[in-house]
């Protein structure tokens, strides 16, 4: 599903799909289109990617709600086959420098450098090659810890394509406990781990949230890169599987969502370190507070 309209109601309409449809099964992403000749600055497009067939009529109704009836009939609809998708999220994946990792796809190889940290991703069907704002952020946050901390225990909550879990595992030599609600992004996870030489680390389980017995613990170094409102949700969860002084890395939201999160993990013991952005997404780094 795909519409042009300001950015409050790209957001509204981004914000009510999500909070609406199953996250396991449904993506959506609000940003501004470059103006040219014919358009305006102040566009903003929302695209929705869904796993199963929609009822367009509901999704006009949500968006009427949320932008007005204009928009809500300018909506456009199309389906997008499993290799073309896979064919997109390759054209033009440019190697991703962040610190000392690389993240590259297998034709890119000669942009390797001596003392790189690589991470081969086919970006196949799963979020996160590193080019989104979001994992870009969390790859720096890694890369900055990494100077200063060596954390023992490490959880990756909604891997994605594994690219989080991977880069902490072959930075540290650890192994990092990581799950998602997707089995496709699973079977991705594990397929980009074998592929990096990552397996004896890295073995993704199906969970919701830290909702699996494979992801038990405490843990000294917690990433979630999700988005805002299941973050939200998360944190009395996360807050009882981060050890005393253990770092959480958080991104997938946007600027102006900063706030309320950093007030909800405030409240479970969390203490902000550094916000970063990147591309007008969040980066958010707390530490927790030792008791």
């Amino acid at each position: 599903m795909r519409l042009t309209c300001n950015e409050a109601e790209a957001r509204a309409v981004a914000d009510l799909i999500v909070e609406t449809f199953d996250p396991a099964q449904t993506a959506a992403s609000a940003f501004e289109k470059q103006p040219n000749a014919s358009q305006s600055a102040g566009q903003w497009t929302v695209e929705v990617y869904f796993g199963f067939e929609p009822d367009k009529a509901v999704l006009r109704d949500l968006v009427t709600v949320a932008a007005g009836p204009q928009i809500a009939q300018a909506i456009t609809f199309d389906r997008i086959e499993r290799a073309d998708w896979i064919s997109a999220s390759l054209a033009g994946f440019d190697p991703v420098r962040a610190g000392r990792f690389l993240v590259i796809g297998s034709h890119a190889r000669q942009a390797v450098r001596p003392n790189d940290i690589v991470i081969e991703i086919e970006a196949a069907l799963a979020f996160g090659t590193g080019h989104h704002g979001t994992t870009l952020g969390c790859l720096l946050a890694l890369d900055r810890l990494a100077r200063t901390s060596r954390p023992r225990r490490i959880l990756d909550v909604g891997t994605g394509s594994g690219i989080l879990a991977i880069a902490a595992a072959k930075r540290w030599k650890r192994r990092v406990a990581a799950g998602d609600l997707d089995e496709t992004a699973i079977a991705t996870a594990r397929s980009n781990a074998i592929r990096n030489g990552a397996r004896p680390f890295v073995r993704p389980v199906r969970a919701s949230g830290t909702k699996n017995p494979a992801l038990a613990g405490r843990y000294d170094l917690i990433l979630a890169n999700i988005l805002a409102g299941p973050l939200k949700r998360l944190a009395p969860e996360l807050a009882r599987a981060a050890a005393p002084g253990a770092v959480l890395v958080l991104s997938g939201l946007l600027a102006p969502d900063v706030a309320g999160v950093v007030a909800v993990y405030r409240d479970h013991g969390f203490g902000l370190r550094r916000r970063d952005l990147s591309a007008d997404w969040a980066t958010l780094t707390f530490c927790r507070h030792r008791r």
